[in-house]
């Protein structure tokens, strides 16, 4: 890895926005699957994922599902079911409940909070499979109390026949049971719009390629998505107490994920990085996806020496990563100056996949810089919010004259009758009652 100082080391990361070829492409899937629905869907799984379907196929049948068990290990069964109970404890203290504010003078003001109907989960199945994905998607949408969650996933997993039996585990762990053997931006435009076979979403989670990206940013507006998820990063904070060795094998944890991942440490200590960097290409010789991530490496990644942890922490700051590990002698007493990052790992043992897997919190988390105005995907995302106003007439009356004031200074006269229809008939009516 290049050992560089912070002034050398650029900032930023680029948005990919594909290619005016991609673009076009994902436009012409969509529109086709909007028009032609199933009959679409199908010649575009036979041509991109090389697998020929009838419409009656494209559904995972229960049977597949409980022969799925028998061709993974149990302790996948058992660390899969452990995995699943600490997210749901996790995100089960993210529900909120709905609420309302009953004042004085009868006005009542409030919250209604209510779930999603129907998410769909989108499962890569390209170069790997992430069968921990599909929890990190499913559970928070279960404890929002969404009623209807369906997930697609290409019908080969990483070139192979068949969809990825780890997948098809975790997604019956977490108890999804409608599954489509669909992938691409296909699939992403099934869900939106829906087939004869696929019934359109509310709302399409997970990760995918650029096509599955850029279809998720098409469709955007006829239904809600989670991100536009750019390629992994990890970023360590780290002093001369840190193990290099431990700190190597982090940054190659996200590095082989991706060519484009991105993997930096960030110190003062010259001796560290020297050391890691060493360490980095030790590990990579002895790592099964050594291209991958030696290209990942050697062109996004980075060791960026800085004069003072003080110093380090602006550079996190501005880079705003994906992921944080903070290796220090006080890891605590840094937190505080943390104000950008997906998620925070404290201290030596609290290694990235600790996070990615096992822990609870979710591994769904901005990248790209965008940890700046975003935040990890947790139970908020699949719910809606809608605002309560009864307004009492005592309140009515009081508030009428500034309400209309309001109005009519934005030119909007009609928003101001409607509200002095309603003060001239109760005077009117007060009125009577004194003639009376």
């Amino acid at each position: 890895m290049k050992v560089q100082s912070s002034k050398d080391f650029k900032l930023q990361r680029e948005v990919e926005y594909g290619t005016p070829e991609q673009n076009e492409t994902v436009k012409q899937i969509v529109a086709d699957i909007k028009t032609e629905g199933d009959a679409a869907l199908l010649r575009y799984t036979e041509r991109f994922d090389r697998t020929t379907l009838t419409a009656s196929e494209l559904r995972v049948t229960q049977e597949e599902l409980q022969a799925a068990y028998s061709r993974v290990e149990d302790s996948f069964v058992t660390a899969i079911r452990a995995a699943a109970a600490n997210i749901r404890a996790f995100h089960a203290r993210q529900k909120r409940s709905s609420w309302m504010d009953l004042q004085p003078d009868g006005t009542i003001l409030g919250q209604i909070i209510r779930p999603l109907k129907r998410v769909g989960v989108y499962v890569p199945g390209g170069t790997a499979a992430y069968p921990s994905s599909v929890l990190m998607n499913v559970i928070p949408a279960q404890i929002a109390g969404v009623p209807e969650i369906v997930m697609v996933t290409p019908p080969a997993t990483g070139g192979k026949v068949g969809i990825d039996p780890y997948i098809l585990v975790a997604a019956a762990e977490a108890g999804v049971s409608e599954i489509y053997r669909v992938g691409g931006a296909q699939a992403v435009a099934a869900l939106a719009f829906g087939t004869e076979s696929i019934a359109p979403v509310d709302k399409i989670c997970g990760p995918g390629n650029i096509y599955v990206a850029l279809a998720k940013r098409e469709v955007y507006g006829a239904v809600d998505i989670d991100s536009i998820a750019g390629p992994s990063e990890i970023v360590v904070l780290a002093d001369d107490t840190a193990e290099p060795a431990y700190i190597a094998a982090d940054l190659l944890s996200q590095a082989e994920h991706d060519t484009m991942a991105s993997a930096i440490l960030v110190t003062p200590s010259q001796s560290l990085a020297d050391t890691v960097a060493a360490e980095v290409e030790r590990q990579l010789q002895e790592l099964p996806r050594e291209a991958v991530a030696r290209a990942s490496v050697e062109n996004h990644g980075a060791i960026i020496v800085v004069e003072s942890l003080q110093e380090g922490i602006a550079v996190v700051n501005r880079l705003a990563p994906e992921h944080l590990e903070i290796v220090a002698e006080d890891p605590m007493g840094l937190l505080g100056s943390i104000e950008n990052a997906g998620a925070i790992f404290l201290g030596p043992y609290s290694s990235e996949p600790v996070g990615d897997y096992f822990a609870g919190p979710n591994h769904i988390i901005p990248t790209n810089g965008t940890a700046r105005f975003s935040s990890p995907v947790d139970v908020d995302d699949f719910i809606k919010k809608s605002s309560l106003i009864y307004y009492s007439k005592e309140a009515l009356l009081r508030d009428g004259e500034t309400i209309m004031e309001l109005a009519r200074r934005e030119g909007l006269e009609g928003h101001a009758r409607a509200i002095q229809i309603r003060l001239e008939n109760e005077a009117k009516g007060g009125a009577e009652e004194d003639g009376e």
